[in-house]
């Protein structure tokens, strides 16, 4: 969507907020021994005290309210019965609907302390979005970011992932226009004042594909390799981007 009166700006900055909210909140829950069903339970509870809904849940029927995914899965983790250990890669997602506006964010936690591999590779997914973000400018064509978030992997060392990318949002989880990681010199589309964006680097730290889990949800890379997701909601401007999940 793009927006198109004050109201639509409010109500997407008032879930955007939302969405910021509950991130942190479940990233300071993130402790080693957890379940990520436990961890889910607590962002489920902030939903409810916070006057927000599941966008994927009500979308989708996902089994759950927050997708949290670790190590080798990129995105759409299951929450379960699995415990967090120290050293783990858990991404953290959560997306939110009020009043008919959705915004989508998610953050990578390190479970206590962890390898200087995870280390490296989150730092550069966060590089990654800052990268991005300041490509995200009204009259730039939307591969600009895809080009800033390559670039920034490759600097680093790690590799995109090509079958994953952001979309645009606001209305419904997943809009138009899609946003790859990497430069496509085929995509067309260019980015426009006050479009709604989510923004979201995926990065791993060797080349892979991407494959679905059996559980019919969970994304993984094929080999296994550590992987690390950063997302925030965006409108496009001119002078650059209004970021609506910041903390």
């Amino acid at each position: 969507m793009s927006i198109e009166s004050d109201e639509d700006l409010r109500g997407l900055q008032h879930v955007g907020r939302m969405v910021a909210l509950i991130l942190a909140e479940m990233q300071s829950a993130a402790v080693p021994g957890i379940t990520t069903a436990a961890l889910d339970a607590i962002g489920a509870a902030a939903m409810k005290r916070l006057g927000v809904r599941s966008a994927p849940q009500a979308t989708y029927c996902f089994p759950g309210f927050t997708c949290i995914s670790v190590n080798e899965e990129i995105v759409h983790g299951v929450p379960g019965p699995r415990r967090l250990s120290t050293g783990d890669l858990v991404k953290v997602d959560v997306t939110a609907e009020a009043g008919g506006y959705v915004a989508d964010a998610a953050r990578t936690v390190i479970i206590g302390r962890g390898s200087a591999l995870a280390s490296r590779l989150r730092r550069s997914t966060v590089s990654a979005l800052r990268a991005a973000l300041r490509a995200a400018r009204a009259g730039e064509p939307v591969s600009a970011i895809g080009r800033a978030v390559e670039l920034q992997a490759r600097s680093d060392g790690f590799t995109v992932v090509r079958e994953l990318c952001g979309h645009g949002v606001g209305r419904a989880i997943h809009e138009d226009p899609q946003v790859p990681n990497y430069e496509n010199r085929w995509q067309r589309d260019v980015l426009t004042e006050g479009l709604v964006i989510a923004v979201e680097p995926m990065l791993t730290a060797v080349p892979a594909r991407a494959e679905q889990m059996r559980d019919g949800w969970t994304i993984r890379t094929s080999n296994r390799a550590l992987a690390a997701h950063e997302e925030h909601t965006i409108v496009v401007r001119r002078d650059g981007p209004l970021v609506l999940t910041a903390a």
